[in-house]
């Protein structure tokens, strides 16, 4: 068997693969930062005495939790067009449709799973702390902003780090409704040359690579932000 990776001075592969790991990093950033944005959200109307706030939050993450990403993905692809307005249809196609569809889908599906960790946080805060904060002023969601959630957070650092390198790996999905990530860009690739075993190696190592500095990244995020309990 050839294992040369002589394919790697082509410049035509090497512009696949840039331009694969560049979509893949642009999918993996913003669904990392929609769905952290949209997690605090949640994190926040949890805490409104609602019951139908709550069980409409519930709704929401058990949908995204056991509902497989790939079909989150087709769902937004295939199925959101069709009950969208014509109007908002007709925006949305005009830019890069497969990209914003499997960005809205990681971004929610995600947010489930951060919003679940920052709830764990928030249950590891003594409640004496917000009864503090609301003694010295602070109004109910000043107290959730400066005191809860920065705390929340910083608990919910490690689990974050472990989600985030799955939404990583993730983005490889995108390729079923035609997003030219890694693995798509990957199998043209290889449909092209036949040189199977040789691109996956190079597409395993750079994906490796890009994991570990995501781990590594996280890491160094914990140790300057640790979390501390007090009462």
């Amino acid at each position: 068997m050839d294992i040369s990776l002589s394919m790697l001075s082509d410049p035509e592969v090497m512009g696949m693969l840039a331009k694969g790991v560049a979509v893949t990093l642009r999918l993996f950033v913003g669904a990392f930062v929609c769905g952290f944005v949209i997690a605090l959200l949640l994190s926040a109307l949890n805490l409104i005495p609602s019951r139908l706030v709550r069980a409409v939050i519930a709704l929401y993450v058990e949908y995204h939790r056991n509902v497989p990403t790939v079909v989150q993905i087709m769902v937004w692809y295939f199925g959101m067009p069709e009950i969208l307005p014509k109007a908002l249809r007709l925006w949305i196609n005009q830019g890069n449709t497969e990209f914003s569809f499997a960005l809205i889908a990681l971004s929610l599906n995600v947010s489930a799973y951060y919003y679940e960790d920052i709830r764990s946080g928030i249950k590891a805060i003594a409640g004496t702390q917000v009864e503090a904060a609301r003694s010295v002023g602070l109004g109910a969601m000043q107290a959730l902003r400066y005191v809860v959630l920065p705390q929340a957070v910083r608990f919910a650092v490690p689990p974050i780090i472990n989600r985030s390198l799955i939404l990583f790996k993730d983005t490889s999905l995108a390729m079923v409704i035609g997003v030219t990530e890694l693995t798509y860009q990957v199998k043209k690739i290889e449909n092209a040359t036949f040189q199977t075993f040789q691109i996956f190696v190079i597409s395993t190592f750079i994906y490796l690579v890009i994991s570990l500095t995501i781990a590594a990244l996280g890491a160094q995020v914990a140790r300057k932000y640790p979390a501390s309990f007090k009462s």
